[in-house]
């Protein structure tokens, strides 16, 4: 599952204090890259503080390979660009199935858990649609618009990010989805193995559908939801966000309707979406060579507009005129090259 060329990995001593890291108490994202940037190293920094001890990464690790999973370190090769340019990006992910969809153009389909039949027939025909023509299509196995995306998405490719655990079911009537998706798709969860879906997680969790995702299509979310959320992340992470609009009598609209006033892109077939970023095509070669690519064309355009005092990354996105996927993975080969440095506030600068 997890074969194929690739780039070297991570040091190994470094991938497993990063693991270390990530797991200790009262780290969380933000403070994990900050204590990276701080102490220089994940190893520099486990020699700091009470670092989570090595025993306990070996035998999480140990349970995840047993599912048939393993473990996805900020910096490893198939890390996701897309995420890592986040200033709050998962510093451990958790995967079980085809991490080849890592590499595929991505969008997310999110919405109301108590959709109508209508607005899951939408999201079928839009993951479908989307599918055929390219992309990967994520969610969060919610009930609802998420279940109808992922089921219509298996056959072309589908990422379910989990807001507990890999082991966990939730909800449990989408427990075969769920392992169908471990078997055609992608899971991915930042939570350890045996962790419950509270609802503080499900905040998390949604950054990271959107920050996955070159843009979030929202169908029938209500005035106070979770899809608000996820589409409030997708802006503020530099994603398109588009709306399928409803009628105004229909309270699961009214969030929805409200995006659009708020700038939104109204949509209402799969054209539309595919309008916006044309054709994609998965990556079948290494993710390496495939960010190389990409570089050629979109590096000096960026390289022009860093320099030596910290940008935002949303403002590269809007000065460049490319899009956030790209400016994540440009900024991801820099980094990698030890070109780029990263700053609070999503901010980064050339080295």
């Amino acid at each position: 599952m997890f074969d194929g060329p690739r780039l070297p990995e991570l040091d190994p001593a470094e991938r497993l204090a990063r693991l270390r890291l990530a797991r200790t108490l009262r780290i969380g994202p933000v403070s994990f890259h900050e204590a990276l940037a701080h102490c220089g190293s994940a190893r520099a920094a486990c020699r700091e503080i009470a670092a989570l001890p090595e025993a306990r990464i070996k035998k999480e690790e140990e349970a995840l390979m047993a599912l048939g999973g393993r473990f996805l370190v900020f910096g490893d090769a198939f890390y996701p660009a897309t995420l890592a340019a986040l200033p709050d990006a998962p510093p451990i992910l958790s995967a079980i199935g085809d991490i080849d969809l890592l590499g595929c153009r991505t969008l997310a389909i999110v919405g109301a858990r108590n959709a109508s039949m209508a607005g899951c027939r939408l999201a079928g025909d839009f993951a479908a649609g989307l599918g055929q023509a390219g992309f990967a299509i994520a969610s969060g196995l919610a009930r609802g618009i998420d279940t109808a995306a992922h089921e219509a998405a298996l056959d072309t490719g589908t990422v379910a990010v989990l807001a507990g655990g890999l082991d966990q079911i939730y909800p449990p009537e989408n427990a075969r989805l769920q392992e169908a998706i471990a078997g055609q798709g992608l899971l991915l969860s930042e939570m350890p193995l045996g962790t419950p879906p509270v609802a503080r997680a499900f905040p998390r969790r949604n950054r990271i559908v959107s920050g996955l995702s070159a843009g979030v299509i929202v169908i029938e979310a209500a005035a106070r939801s979770g899809s608000l959320i996820t589409a409030q992340r997708a802006a503020e992470q530099g994603r398109e966000v588009f709306v399928v609009p409803g009628s105004p009598l229909d309270p699961r609209y009214e969030g929805s309707n409200n995006l659009i006033q708020d700038g939104a892109i109204l949509v209402c077939r799969v054209n539309d979406i595919v309008g916006v970023f044309g054709q994609p095509q998965c990556r079948s070669q290494p993710i390496g060579k495939s960010i190389q690519k990409h570089c050629d064309s979109d590096t000096a355009k960026i390289v022009t507009e860093l320099g030596a005092v910290p940008t935002a990354v949303d403002e590269l996105v809007r000065r460049c005129q490319v899009s956030a996927a790209a400016v994540a993975e440009v900024l991801l080969a820099l980094e990698l090259e030890g070109r780029l440095e990263r700053h609070r506030g999503n901010r980064v600068s050339l080295i």
